[in-house]
């Protein structure tokens, strides 16, 4: 079946703006990706330009609350929500894509909780702007979001160090551009007056009343120029009373000012195709903007080059060399003025723009996602189903889930399965007629640690049932598997071979009981974009207890350092004081001491270690790291270097026991000397980019989320 999407902008489909055409554009990627749509809008319709496109799209149903008499208004976010969730109640969603904060903050808490798709693009923009109320709103709209949708990697990166609950759950979704049948404009410099072109509202810090001097200011310097403004929607600035009257004057009056007002989005795009350079100049202090203008996507789609802000994330979508960055209004005086003196210059930005417009098409929306709509909704399998001629119940208990979080997710996802949680207090504790009914419920029981939860269960599972124990390093050296009834097990699974053979030598377990299904990574997630310099840093993810080794990677710091002062060591983790098990061992507490005075004296390591607090936004604090060092004296697994190599990372490991189990021996270092000395060669030869794309494809070959849930998937359907 296809999958049911509701949408709701908090926005006025009226008026052409960023917000109304993300509203339009996201209607017709989900359509393309294969969902049926139901967009709901928030005040009555008095033009149809937006909206009338989308009614004649197959699949796609247009709801105005006003006309069928439920609203008499433009609604407000608490209105909004409580038509959403009727909407629902009528015809069930399997999504539901919202923007707005308020509107997400007032349906976080209720019946559509849970199915939320949120586009946040009105959050803070710094840290200082994060109050406490900020904070634990956003983080209530995170815990009842499905996905949350981010519109830059700017935005990602942030919202999830501010607010933990977010990562893992976001997910890209840039602007989406259009053309609607419309051919770009011919290649060419301008021929004739220069003429400029801007759509969207006007606002004092988009600085559209300083445009509407520019052709007076140009004329001022030889060059004929008239500006072409589109759209209706003039702000009242409270801090500015009397901006709304001023832009308006300039509209109708300003010498070289076409004001065309309100157009649909087809003409508006029509008229810049007629037009030689677009405007994108706002003020400096939303140069700090997590947000992507979407008028820059569109005019380079169309041709038309865009005279914009220096900032990281244009640098990035254009080039540190695009020629038309400006940030005064000399800057943009400077630019058209070389336009029209150097052809080769306005070529150059043309061609800069269309490139970077091409992966904002719809085509690319749609693709993206279906690929999210995919990990989402799984499709049902038969082989699951024939199991028991009905969804499979599958219980899964223990004490601490953090290590399957996500494959809980997964299973919950199908809708093939049926998943309850039998969650423990505490390692020993829990309530005793919750964890019976699980056992009278369940097809396959899942116990999460082979503990006292592995002991209950395989004394008390009934014949027709399946038990599956997955048993990680810490309980191996415990008393419990020697008490486990392992002829009540079908399955014990460990995450490495090393471990499995170590199992069952120490155990004496029947080797067909003993499998492998190793630790997934989240390489979707993990896959983003590298900043500059990552080649030259060096990440570790946690460095207690002291067998972690962090003394090995100062070592090896050292060595590179030596040659090379631009590595640095970037070190992710909890502090060992911040253990109060690690830190009361005089032993541990002796190590630590030694590394820490280490770094402050050696000429090579000070200011060449950088302590980056513990959290779960890994992948956003990945996008710097080019090496992922694992240093330990022993591991059942070691994520990080997993992690790291999803995430365009070179791993580099010593051979503690069992790595070349897990890892490709070409990763594998004797010493830190070696490991060193790989490092500096790879990036001196120019094979980082190389080694990392190998690592990254090898890692999705044998431990992507997909690839580990359907290992997963199989065990359950034996």
């Amino acid at each position: 079946m296809r999958p049911r999407a509701l949408v709701y902008g908090d926005v006025d489909l009226n008026m052409i703006d960023g917000s109304a055409i993300w509203a339009q554009g996201m209607v017709q990627a989900l359509a393309r990706a294969g969902c049926e749509v139901t967009l709901v809008l928030k005040a009555p319709i008095r033009t149809g330009r937006l909206v009338d496109p989308l009614r004649a799209l197959p699949g796609v149903t247009v709801r105005s609350p006003h006309a069928e008499g439920l609203f008499d208004a433009p609604m407000a976010p608490r209105h909004a929500a409580a038509i959403l969730a009727q909407i629902d109640a009528e015809n069930p969603n399997d999504l539901v894509v919202v923007r707005g904060r308020r509107l997400a903050g007032k349906l976080a808490a209720g019946p559509l909780a849970g199915r939320l798709w949120t586009y946040l693009t009105d959050v803070p923009q710094s840290a200082a702007e994060f109050s406490a109320s900020a904070k634990g709103e956003l983080r209530r709209i995170a815990d009842a979001s499905r996905v949350l949708l981010c519109q830059t990697e700017e935005l990602r990166g942030f919202l999830e160090s501010a607010v933990p609950a977010a990562a893992g759950k976001s997910a890209l979704f840039p602007p989406v551009v259009v053309l609607s049948g419309l051919e770009p404009r011919a290649p060419g410099a301008p021929d004739g007056p220069l003429r400029l072109v801007y759509t969207g509202k006007f606002a004092p810090r988009w600085n559209t009343y300083e445009m509407t001097s520019l052709p007076r200011l140009l004329a001022m310097r030889g060059v004929d120029a008239e500006l072409h403004m589109i759209g209706d929607k003039i702000h009242d600035d409270p801090a500015d009373p009397g901006f709304a009257t001023r832009m308006r004057t300039a509209l109708e009056t300003a010498e070289g000012v076409i004001w065309h007002g309100g157009h649909p989005r087809a003409e508006a795009m029509r008229l810049t195709t007629t037009c030689d350079v677009g405007l994108s100049w706002r003020d400096a202090s939303m140069d700090a903007s997590l947000e992507l203008s979407t008028k820059v996507l569109e005019c380079g789609t169309l041709g038309v080059p865009v005279v914009l802000n220096r900032t990281p994330m244009h640098e990035r979508l254009l080039g540190t060399d695009y020629p038309l960055f400006s940030a005064t209004e000399d800057d943009v005086l400077d630019a058209l003025t070389l336009i029209g003196k150097n052809p080769d210059v306005y070529t150059l930005a043309a061609d800069r723009c269309r490139t970077a417009a091409t992966e904002f098409t719809l085509d690319a929306a749609a693709e993206r996602l279906r690929a999210y709509l995919s990990q989402a909704f799984p499709e049902p399998s038969q082989a699951v189903l024939a199991v028991k001629q009905r969804p499979l119940r599958v219980g899964v208990a223990g004490h601490d889930l953090k290590f399957c979080t996500r494959l809980l997710d997964y299973l919950r996802s199908r809708s093939d399965m049926e998943i309850r949680v039998d969650h423990w207090p505490a390692l020993k504790a829990h309530d005793e007629k919750r964890s019976q009914d699980l056992v009278d419920w369940a097809d396959v029981i899942i116990c999460e640690w082979c503990g006292p939860n592995a002991l209950w269960f395989a004394a008390r599972k009934r014949p027709d049932q399946r038990l599956v124990v997955r048993l990680h390093r810490f309980e191996l050296y415990a008393p419990w598997p020697k008490q486990l009834d392992i002829d009540a097990v079908d399955r014990v699974i460990c995450v490495s071979p090393h471990y499995t053979d170590l199992t069952r030598e120490l155990t004496g377990w029947p080797a067909s009981k003993v499998a492998t299904i190793p630790n997934w990574v989240d390489d979707t997630q993990l896959d983003r974009t590298k900043l500059p310099g990552a080649e030259h840093h060096l990440g570790m993810i946690g460095i207690a207890p002291s067998r972690k080794r962090l003394d090995l990677a100062l070592d090896v710091l050292e060595e590179l350092r030596r040659d090379d002062p631009r590595f640095t060591l970037f070190v992710k983790s909890k502090l060992p004081w911040e253990y109060w098990w690690i830190w009361q061992k005089q032993e541990e507490r002796t190590h630590y001491e030694k590394a820490f005075r280490r770094i402050r004296r050696s000429h090579l390591l000070s200011g060449a270690v950088v302590f980056d607090s513990y959290g779960r936004d890994v992948a956003s604090w990945l996008r710097r790291i080019g090496f992922v060092l694992s240093t330990s004296d022993d591991e059942s697994f070691h994520l990080a270097p997993a992690e790291g190599m999803a995430s365009g990372a070179v791993p580099a490991l010593l051979p503690w026991p069992g790595a070349e189990t897990i890892y490709d021996p070409r990763w594998i270092h004797d010493a830190p000397s070696a490991m060193a000395a790989s490092i500096s060669t790879t990036v001196a030869q120019n094979r980082w980019h190389q080694d990392r794309e190998l690592a990254r494809a090898q890692v999705r070959t044998a431990y992507a989320l997909s690839e580990v849930c359907r290992q997963w998937t199989d065990l359950l359907t034996a």
